[in-house]
């Protein structure tokens, strides 16, 4: 075994797995024989698996096959939060600045004759975004992998993807909620936006069509900093689950019915249903009554426009390091004679197999022209 390690580059300490590119048909042996796919007796898939260690190219084969696990799951399961909190990039760890510019997009004055053109004031003001390293370590004991014959690892991949995936919908669902209910750096009856303006974005409006109708039309009626009109287009209806039906219900409806009652007795009367033609998207945010502890929880919904029109929040990343890296630490053990012992045995301590993930992420709230919060009673 002692060979294992030393074929292994970048092994000393922790390093990420998986640095070739190897073939599908290749990384699909090494995924078979480190899952006993084909359902070996235990003394045979020792034997197969140690002559695999003593080859050139499985330590890369089995970095491989875990670091694109992780991947593949953690790509193919994002949440649909992307659609409605931007996403950006930070290179550093540094507190960084998002400048926001005013001036010089209001309506151009007249000039008269040979008079003199006039300059706009403009003003800056700024967002601050930083990054924040977020991790785990799991460790598995050397007596699991001998009794299981490394089926222990199975999982590995899964349990870091899924604690990925947890970690960056619980902190964009933060951005906008809080334990009280809507996120106060985000809305307010009104808040006070970072250029200066006093925007309202918060109400007490229940889920129903009309309701929705009238949210759409206060996020329409936001205006910049100077009161030029930004329509604002509310197209992104996020909800807990208790609300799912009722939001399902008013997206897709055709017909909607009003009554009539002047003149004599109540008379319902069907009309169109507008808003099931407007193209929102439902998403379902199940973290919205674990962040949001209040007694209205379940009945609070929030509107967002499309981040291409403008961002109410974003959460980023550090350059390069987008997705999860997973590590895995060498053994610090010497067999006697001081040759190198692979890392399947554990450390010195506790014979120990230890791996680790690694996220880095941060969040921060933008402008609230571009979110609307209904905290129903």
């Amino acid at each position: 075994m002692a060979e294992f390690l030393s074929l292994m580059e970048g092994w000393d300490g922790y390093a990420p797995v998986g640095r070739g590119q190897p073939s599908e048909a290749a990384v699909g042996r090494a995924l078979e024989l480190l899952t006993n796919a084909k359902r070996l007796p235990t003394h045979r898939h020792e034997y197969l698996l140690k002559e695999a260690i003593t080859t050139s190219d499985f330590p890369d084969l089995f970095g491989f096959v875990l670091e694109r696990d992780i991947l593949a799951r953690y790509r193919a399961a994002l949440a649909d939060w992307r659609s409605y909190c931007a996403v950006g990039m930070l290179p550093n760890f540094n507190a960084a600045r998002m400048h926001k510019v005013q001036g010089q997009d209001t309506r151009l004055d007249r000039v008269v004759e040979k008079g003199e053109y006039l300059v706009a004031p403009m003003s800056d003001a700024y967002y601050t975004r930083q990054l924040y390293k977020y991790g785990r370590q799991f460790d598995i004991s050397w007596e699991s992998l001998v009794n299981d014959a490394l089926g222990a690892m199975s999982d590995i991949a899964q349990r870091f993807a899924d604690a990925a995936i947890r970690t960056e919908a619980f902190q964009v669902t933060s951005l906008y909620a809080a334990v009280a209910g809507p996120n106060g750096a985000l809305f307010g009856a009104p808040i006070a936006d970072v250029d200066g303006q006093n925007v309202t974005n918060q109400g007490v409006l229940p889920l129903t069509i009309a309701n929705l109708e009238t949210t759409l039309e206060l996020m329409a009626a936001q205006t910049d900093v100077n009161g030029e009109p930004i329509a604002v287009r509310g197209i992104h209806l996020v909800v807990p689950p208790p609300l799912e039906f009722t939001a399902r219900q008013i997206l897709t409806s055709t017909l909607k019915m009003w009554t009539e009652s002047a003149g004599g007795a109540a008379t319902p009367y069907p009309t169109t249903n507008v808003i099931s033609q407007m193209g929102i998207q439902l998403h379902v945010d199940p973290y919205l009554q674990v962040v949001d502890q209040s007694a209205t929880n379940d009945t609070t919904w929030y509107l967002f426009a499309d981040p291409a029109q403008g961002k109410a929040m974003q959460m980023d990343f550090l350059s390069g390091y987008e997705a999860p890296e997973i590590c895995m630490k060498a053994s610090d053990k010497v067999a006697m004679g001081g040759g190198l012992i692979s890392p399947f045995t554990g450390d010195f301590a506790t014979d120990n197999v230890l791996y680790r993930v690694r996220h880095i992420l941060g969040g921060t709230q933008l402008d609230p022209r571009f979110a609307y919060a209904q905290v129903a009673p």
